[in-house]
């Protein structure tokens, strides 16, 4: 059946329209798509083992640059007036303890070169289990895991000649600075929302709601740097705790982000309750508080639920500030006080350094996918759940 208050014909300004709409969404979805494909591609060396390639062509630029550099007689000098610079000879003898050497000369000699991941060389320190006459090949041969052990383990150490790509600390961080970022943004985000939504008055409800809302587009680098340089050392002064930097920073200036989002959310989701039973409840005799807890908390359970879901994913996907905020190091550690590091903020900090092709970086876009992986079952858990589960048992089914 025809609707005749529809109109038959359209002008061409509106089909202009309509089908920019269309095609701006079409390049829309399908930059996402190809997003996850090429994140999913490039983790996907870890697998097929592309990084062959380049580790030899390293090695074929390597011998290139050692034969030229071979052939070259005389090295290039920087000021022709000068005088001849010595060579340096890495068997003389070191300066003696307290004097000083040549201005801008450097001086290294291994304890054991046989065995190259000793942390301070000069201090001649040998691991028990390493023999000194051990060959660097028998070394790096004793230290190799596969993948999945390396993976799975407790060492995230990626710049050696064994790297380790351990993500349990990685998860630790940012199992400590979300839950605390959580437990500190929730409450506040719903608690506001209740306040907003209720007991405001309405001249109060259009600065205090703005102003809330305007937080979630202060750049990240700005909370982080106000967690760097004020609540870091307040938090110190409070606690006494030896390490400036640490989860609990991190996850008050996460919190700061998850705030607005939680509040955001929560604030729409109460506001679309029927007044209707907020006037049933205070009709019954309910206080006012009583109403907002006990009667339109839980009828706006599934957005309020929603949203700190929501904030989950924020906490859980920010980069800027863990990196400022935590600390960023990759300790297995469950204590607060401690510093952290999060999955996010390795792939912000490692990203650009690391070398096209390398394990390295295929290891750096894995944790991406599982960044995506948690994403998307969030987003998952809050279409199924909340909207099934909680909406089907609020309206009685």
């Amino acid at each position: 059946m025809n609707n005749p208050f529809r109109a038959t014909r359209r002008n061409i300004g509106e089909l202009i329209a309509e089908w920019s709409i269309r095609a701006i969404a079409s390049v829309s979805i399908l930059v996402i798509f190809l997003i996850f494909i090429f994140v999913f591609r490039e983790a996907s060396t870890l697998l097929t083992g592309s990084e062959e390639a380049p580790t030899e062509q390293t090695s074929t630029s390597s011998q290139e640059t050692t034969a030229t550099s071979t052939t070259q007689s005389e090295p290039d000098v920087y000021n022709p007036d000068a005088e001849e610079p010595e060579v340096y000879n890495p068997e003389a003898e070191a300066p003696a303890s307290g004097e000083e050497g040549a201005p801008g000369e450097f001086i290294y000699i291994a304890a054991n070169p046989a065995y190259p991941h000793i942390y301070n060389p000069s201090s001649g320190l040998i691991p028990p289990d390493i023999d000194a006459t051990s060959s660097e090949e028998e070394v790096i041969a004793g230290d190799t895991l596969s993948f999945g052990e390396n993976f799975l383990s407790s060492t995230w150490q990626p710049v050696g000649e064994v790297p380790k790509f351990g993500i349990v600390p990685l998860l630790i961080g940012t199992a400590k600075t979300t839950l605390i970022a959580i437990l500190i943004g929730a409450p506040l985000g719903i608690l506001a929302a209740l306040f907003v939504a209720f007991f405001a008055k309405p001249w109060i409800r259009e600065i205090v709601k703005p102003g809330i809302e305007l937080l979630a587009g202060f750049p990240s680098v700005v909370i982080g740097f106000f967690c760097l340089v004020t609540v870091a050392s307040w938090v110190q002064d409070v606690t006494g705790v030896p390490y400036r930097l640490n989860a609990i920073v991190g996850g008050i200036g996460l919190s700061l982000a998850v705030i607005p989002i939680v509040f955001s959310i929560a604030e729409d989701a109460l506001s679309a309750v029927p007044k209707t039973l907020r006037e049933a409840s205070l009709a019954l005799g309910s206080t006012e508080w009583q109403t907002a807890y006990r009667v339109m908390l839980p009828a706006a359970a599934p957005g309020v639920f929603a949203a700190v879901l929501l904030g989950i994913g924020r906490a859980f996907g920010e980069t800027m500030i863990a990196i400022m905020a935590t600390g960023n190091a990759p300790l297995s550690s469950f204590s607060p006080f401690e510093p952290a590091r999060t999955v996010a903020a390795t792939i912000g900090s490692e990203m650009g350094e690391v070398v096209w092709g390398s394990e390295h970086y295929g290891v750096l876009f894995l944790l991406g996918v599982l960044l995506f992986v948690f994403s998307f079952g969030l987003n998952a858990v809050t279409e199924l759940y909340v909207k099934t589960r909680f909406i089907k048992r609020f309206q009685g089914k």
